[in-house]
């Protein structure tokens, strides 16, 4: 057996044995830990309509919480409270219709100010569009689509408006804590 002569010998030796620690303790939390990735098993179709899921239910629940303060906005030429969740619903049946080719339909339908219609508008045109993407093969995905003039494909359109949806969702959580109100999903 051989003896350590030094401190620079205990130094090392006690470096070396806390860095093999180290190491097997990060692989180790690495095994056990469960991955945040999204399953492999899951497809993109899967993974865009739970995200239609979750913006349906942080602005169906901001549209219950903001109720009495729809036409409420930061200033002039800005949108109130109301005219955010109608245009989610607008882009949402707007959506549905480039996914589907029957067009995003031409009239605007008329606002609407009621928060538990309001509820029911973003609640029904999510459960739609979740629809129509879950119908979606791989190949209509990468279907050329036309959407406020540009091209895109249906995956590139769906992932362009959601992206603009999750700016209104801010906006939206920001008009409302402006207002008092906390997110339901906060609390």
């Amino acid at each position: 057996m051989r003896t350590i002569k030094t401190r620079e010998d205990f130094a090392m030796r006690t470096i070396q044995i806390g860095s093999v620690a180290f190491t097997l303790a990060i692989v180790a939390a690495a095994i056990v830990t469960p991955s945040h990735a999204q399953p492999a098993s899951q497809s993109v179709q899967a993974a865009l309509a739970k995200e239609a899921g979750t913006l349906s239910e942080k602005f169906s629940g901001l549209a219950r919480v903001m109720a009495g303060k729809y036409d409420w906005k930061p200033g002039e030429g800005v949108r109130s409270v109301g005219d955010v969740f109608n245009l989610i619903v607008m882009e949402d049946s707007l959506l549905a219709g480039t996914l589907t080719g029957a067009g995003g339909g031409a009239a605007r339908p008329a606002p609407v100010t009621d928060p538990e219609k309001m509820q029911d508008a973003l609640t029904t045109s999510y459960a739609n569009l979740r629809k129509t993407i879950e119908g979606l093969s791989d190949s209509d995905l990468n279907t050329p689509v036309k959407l406020f003039g540009k091209d895109m494909t249906k995956e590139s359109a769906i992932r362009y408006l959601f992206g603009d949806q999750h700016e209104h969702l801010g906006q939206s959580i920001a008009y409302a804590r402006t207002n008092g109100v906390t997110p339901p999903w906060s609390k």
